[in-house]
């Protein structure tokens, strides 16, 4: 069975991000040495510390705070389709990024800044009834669970705006869920944990949030930049 038929939920349509955790380095570029909430080691805030946007930008590298582990936290709108039935196509207004989602092993390439990423419905299980009232005419059970993402080839580049690094051994690992609140609509949690030997003493833990949007009357595609929030 593929992707699309083992779907737990439908993260599909359009999405706008709910800004609440570390709204201060998302919605403003953070200035130096304003690395707080992520567990860099030395040689990460020495590289921040020399770190110029100029730099990146003048040698072509400004999308480099746009690659897999940092562009869910970006103040962006998602645009989430299947692309075929084993790949879900997520696309970025805030940079013009695309990441694919695979059901089935990516084939081999080049590091890139969405690098490969690996996904799987997780369920929980099973919950006996013992009520009765099942048989032939019952209505099916609804499904719960989570969309498991595991990213790695990546390319190195920036957690935040001013420099702080991933290295290319990151590995992002995500739990993507889906919750309805009545009246309030729909809304997508991507629960994420980036690992990095080389720049992190420790896992770091954010947790973007989505809100469904109507429509995509508000998609506005924005280029790559190190000195605009998005």
């Amino acid at each position: 069975m593929n992707g699309k038929a083992q779907a737990l939920f439908d993260p599909s349509g359009d999405w706008v991000a709910l800004v609440t955790q570390d709204w201060r380095y998302r919605m403003v570029v953070p200035g130096p040495g304003q690395y707080s909430g992520i567990p860099l080691n030395l040689a990460a805030k020495q590289f921040a510390d020399n770190w110029k946007a100029a730099d990146y930008t003048a040698a072509g590298k400004a999308c480099a705070a746009y690659g897999a582990p940092a562009l869910m936290m970006a103040p962006t709108r998602l645009r989430i389709s299947w692309q075929d039935d084993n790949t879900l196509r997520v696309e970025t207004d805030a940079g013009q990024q695309t990441r694919l989602l695979h059901f089935r092993d990516p084939a081999p390439g080049a590091a890139s800044l969405q690098g490969d990423s690996k996904a799987q419905w997780l369920a929980p299980p099973l919950v006996m009834n013992f009520g009765g009232g099942g048989g032939p005419s019952a209505a099916p059970a609804p499904k719960y669970g989570v969309l498991r993402v595991s990213t790695n080839n990546l390319q190195a580049g920036l957690l935040r705006k001013n420099g702080v690094p991933y290295s290319d051994k990151t590995i992002l690992q995500e739990d993507w869920m889906l919750n309805s609140l009545p009246g309030a609509g729909e809304y997508l949690t991507i629960s994420a944990i980036i690992k990095d030997p080389e720049y992190l003493r420790a896992d770091y833990y954010v947790a973007p949030v989505f809100v469904r949007e109507s429509d995509a009357s508000k998609w506005q595609p924005a280029p790559c930049t190190l000195t605009a929030a998005r």
